[in-house]
Formats: structure tokens, sequence, C-alpha cells
């Protein structure tokens, strides 16, 4: 998947930002880092990798 790494900035941006701006606390962007390295070692994580590929493609149309 090539939009991986501006996929991840773009999540990364939005979590400072509610972080900076709308009180979200820093153990909670920690919880969802931790969360998100344990949901990536599931068996989840291809159909969730389809799931945000289909998405994309679906918002850019190609």
């Amino acid at each position: 998947m090539t939009v991986t790494i501006p996929l991840v900035l773009v999540v990364g941006a939005v979590v400072f930002v509610a972080w900076r701006y709308l009180g979200l606390r820093l153990w909670h962007a920690i919880a969802a880092l931790v969360f998100g390295f344990l949901l990536a070692a599931t068996t989840l994580a291809p159909d969730i990798r389809r799931v945000i590929q289909a998405t994309l493609t679906w918002i850019t149309g190609h």
C-alpha cells in the first residue's frame, strides 16, 4: 500500500491537534499507540489494511 507513510503522518497530525487543542491527554495518545501496535500483530491486520485501502480507493476514485 503506497499510502502508508502519508496516512501515518495525517493520523499523527490529527493526534497532535487533539492533544494540543482538544484536551487529549498524553496517556490517551500512548494508549492508542500501544493499541495500534498490538492490533497490527493480530490476525485482523490484513483485513484492516484491506478496509483502509478500499476506503482510500473509494475516496480518491482510483
